[in-house]
């Protein structure tokens, strides 16, 4: 079964992501920790990144899209993807749908945890003191959260017209949202 989990930053996503890969014995595809492994480990592509994030701006799609080839076409991870943030734009979406076509594989769920600004940035500044993540100040994080809501709309859009669409109230307690998610996917 394969997922796609869609929030704002801070919304999520990575927690629930966590959740069904040890519920579903699935693989978690974060595009921000195969971002932050980039940046991590120096290289150019990992400097691109740090300037992308450092204006507030998404990672062009051509690096994102190469990282996620990859992870699509391991056999040992067909059928058991968890997309956690991804895709963010149209064109993410459609590559998406081609990658899945060419590796015989399919979306079956589509959960969107929908959280307001302010909880955003309550949340952020708990992250930030828990786990010490470097993109966390409150400036970047605004920016960043109006970006995604700017740029990922019509990819909700896209996807909310779709039967496996689900709308979730990402201001729930963790426990609560996992529950829905589980509800859902009959698990």
């Amino acid at each position: 079964m394969n997922i796609i989990i869609f929030g704002p930053p801070g919304a999520g996503k990575g927690t629930q992501a966590k959740y069904l890969v040890n519920k579903l014995n699935s693989f978690q595809v974060s595009t921000g920790d195969m971002l932050r492994e980039e940046i991590k480990k120096n290289t150019s592509i990992g400097k691109n990144i740090i300037n992308n994030m450092n204006e507030g701006k998404f990672v062009d799609d051509e690096i994102v899209n190469k990282l996620l080839e990859n992870v699509i076409f391991d056999p040992n991870k067909m059928n058991k993807l968890i997309f956690d943030g991804y895709p963010r734009t149209i064109d993410q979406a459609e590559n998406l749908d081609n990658l899945l076509n060419k590796s015989n594989q399919k979306i079956d769920f589509i959960f969107f945890l929908n959280v307001k600004k302010d909880s955003i940035i309550k949340r952020i500044q708990k992250r930030k003191i828990l786990e010490k993540r470097s993109d966390d100040d409150e400036e970047t994080i605004l920016k960043r959260y109006d970006t995604y809501m700017d740029v990922t709309k019509p990819v909700l859009d896209f996807y909310s017209k779709k039967e496996n669409y689900h709308e979730i109230d990402g201001s729930l307690e963790i426990d609560n949202i996992s529950q829905k998610i589980a509800q859902i996917l009959n698990v």
